[in-house]
């Protein structure tokens, strides 16, 4: 797609159904159809709510920066308020299906659900991967969104709200279940990924890598692995039962105390091979993950 393509905003629900024709039966919240009586063009789209779509078949691309997203039919794709996302439309190829759930983040304004949010990180991978749904998978995710329809078309009471908050809640737990099973169908992949990172992570402490580039990063391992943060997180997690921080900084303090043993070696020199500027930094995140200062814990070495 021409990344200079005009991007449309839409910071509403209102916004994006005038854009495809759609009925505005609710204005924070909504459930769309695509199939080949929706115009589909090419487009770019900033999204100002959360956006997640069940994909029936391909019939497309689609772009999150300069990424394409991975998806095939049977998918889930999800977008989070102020990402913009690039439609490229197949020549040749089927319309574009698929159902979407959209719903402004005022919408979870005092709801339990707004304060969760962050938990589904699905809605920040975004880069490159979707989920994969079985045939069972996908009915489940249809049949909540189809509850959701039904509460838009009832008339509005004082349980409106709780009623669509919570189903999309369950729908937000379901898929969250089905990407902890895609971890582990996809385990050759991920121990790849894993292998990869532990070599990258290798490779970045024990060259002058750390000297030149600064402590390691998530994002620089994700970025390598082609990965987003966030996923790669998730990943690494899943594979490790820690996070891709707390596996980066047990690494640096194994490296910090295999240098440590060396007696011609100053706490300076070693804070600066893991990319500390400044010492006193390299002694307080060391004394923060094992409770003594370097030089205590050289001094207990030797003692020992």
């Amino acid at each position: 797609m021409n990344q200079n393509t005009d991007i449309v905003k839409a910071d509403t629900i209102e916004q994006y159904n005038r854009f495809f024709g759609f009925e505005t039966r609710h204005p924070l919240v909504g459930i769309v159809h695509f199939d080949s009586s929706v115009p589909q063009p090419t487009h770019r789209m900033t999204l100002g709510f959360y956006a997640l779509f069940l994909k029936k078949t391909t019939g497309c691309i689609i772009n999150y920066g300069k990424t394409v997203y991975d998806f095939d039919d049977e998918t889930v794709v999800s977008f989070a308020p102020g990402q913009t996302v690039g439609i490229h439309r197949l020549e040749d190829g089927p319309a574009p299906e698929a159902i979407g759930l959209l719903f402004h983040p005022d919408f979870l304004h005092r709801t339990s659900l707004g304060q969760q949010m962050k938990q589904y990180s699905f809605f920040s991978y975004a880069s490159n991967e979707a989920l994969h749904l079985s045939t069972e998978e996908r009915i489940i995710l249809q049949d909540y969104m189809e509850k959701i329809v039904r509460e838009l078309q009832h008339p509005i009471d004082k349980f409106s709200k709780s009623l669509i908050v919570s189903n999309i809640e369950v729908m937000l737990n379901y898929c969250m279940r089905f990407y902890e099973r895609q971890f582990i169908t996809r385990e050759d992949m991920n121990h790849d990924a894993l292998a990869r990172f532990e070599r990258l992570l290798d490779d970045y402490l024990y060259s002058d890598m750390a000297m030149k580039e600064g402590i390691p990063t998530v994002k620089y391992f994700a970025d390598k692995i082609c990965l987003s943060p966030n996923y790669f997180g998730d990943l690494v997690k899943s594979e490790t039962g820690k996070t891709a921080q707390e596996y980066i900084q047990l690494k640096m303090i194994a490296v910090a105390k295999e240098r440590m043993l060396d007696p011609a070696g100053t706490i300076k020199q070693i804070a600066e091979s893991l990319g500390f500027q400044h010492p006193q930094h390299f002694v307080r995140f060391f004394k923060r993950q094992e409770g003594c200062t370097p030089k205590e814990f050289r001094n207990k070495m030797i003692a020992s």
